[in-house]
């Protein structure tokens, strides 16, 4: 990427936070992050967030629930020692029992932080009284956090929404819930489980949060820019950013964000040739990640997301979809990279 003009405007910086766990700290050195999303915050999508500029990158949710915890799916999504540190495992469930099993294993797996999930509003989540179902529930979240906190030393943090509905915002409450517990930062959408992905996120919620507790804060929702990310910061208080959807096809947002955040000169958007170094980078590492069937699929998904930034026909797009084998992948993208690199190129100079 080229690079645009630094803002001569004073910005706010972020400073490293250290986390405390039962018997383990973690210092995350810049907190910026890549929230946890399933589907889309894969291995290959945490990497190249990290190699931008993301401090810290979570991993998918896994299910606690025992049945779930080793099917093919939750395999994937485990913890490796080479993950970017500090390696974090997001973990969905509502009995404590089974939280905490599922602590232990991705600790044994090589998590140094355990996430925790009372954000996701996906039906068939909320309609098994989890994910954001649980804010409104304090006693059972009282009870799960404690659980996960007894389980593993390391840190135990939290992501959440600012309440049920826009008649309870209860995340003081529950944030509040969370420290005692133990608790060692909290993430917060500016968006009620009733919301969803709709309308606007909110500021002020997280703002009393941070006021009210000791413990980090990250804010989250709608952070898309850095002016964005500037404001939010200034109207929070909040000691770091987690940044969601709008990473999807756009991982140089990291870069950006964390430029302007430490008084650099700030990453200009990339040209379609550099757009096209990012998508043959993260598909080759789905690829080998997933293999030739789910490769192919999950990278359809993410090409459409990187697609909308390139100057390409839509119907020309959309043969990218059809495709079935990685190597009728690789032999497209090489064809439209050709084509990118030709247009971008500069004429000949005339000759005499």
């Amino acid at each position: 990427m080229t690079s645009a003009r630094p803002d001569s405007t004073t910005r706010p910086g972020l400073a490293p936070i250290e986390l405390v766990g039962r018997d383990e700290r973690l210092r995350i050195d810049f907190p910026l992050a890549l929230a946890p999303m399933a589907g889309i915050s894969d291995r290959p999508f945490r990497q190249l967030c990290f190699d931008q500029g993301a401090g810290l990158v979570v991993n998918e949710m896994i299910s606690s629930k025992p049945e779930l915890r080793n099917t093919r799916k939750s395999e994937q999504r485990r913890i490796r020692p080479d993950d970017p540190e500090p390696r974090a495992v997001q973990l969905l469930g509502n009995e404590p029992h089974d939280l905490a099993e599922a602590a232990r294993q991705a600790y044994r797996d090589g998590a140094q932080l355990i996430d925790l999930n009372l954000g996701c509003p996906a039906k068939k989540v909320c309609r098994k009284a989890a994910g954001s179902a649980l804010m409104a529930e304090p006693d059972t979240v009282a009870r799960l956090l404690e659980a996960a906190v007894e389980a593993v030393p390391c840190p135990v943090t939290l992501k959440m929404r600012t309440g049920p509905d826009e008649d309870w915002r209860n995340a003081p409450e529950i944030a509040r819930i969370a420290e005692e517990a133990g608790i060692a930062m909290l993430s917060i959408h500016g968006r009620t489980r009733a919301q969803k992905y709709t309308g606007r996120a909110e500021y002020d919620t997280i703002a009393r949060v941070v006021a009210e507790r000791r413990i980090p804060v990250l804010a989250n929702g709608d952070i898309e820019s850095v002016d964005k990310a500037v404001e939010v910061l200034e109207s929070t208080g909040a000691a770091g950013l987690m940044i969601g959807r709008a990473a999807f096809g756009r991982p140089w947002l990291f870069a950006q964000l964390r430029a302007a955040l430490e008084g650099r000169t700030v990453p200009s958007e990339p040209g379609p040739v550099e757009v096209m170094g990012f998508v043959r980078e993260q598909f080759e590492n789905i690829y080998r990640h997933y293999g030739n069937v789910m490769g192919v699929r999950i990278a359809r998904k993410h090409w459409g997301w990187y697609s909308s930034r390139l100057p390409i026909a839509e119907g020309t797009r959309k043969e990218f979809n059809r495709l079935e084998t990685i190597e009728s992948q690789r032999r497209w993208l090489d064809r439209r990279e050709a084509e990118l690199r030709s247009v971008s190129s500069p004429s000949a100079a005339p000759t005499a």
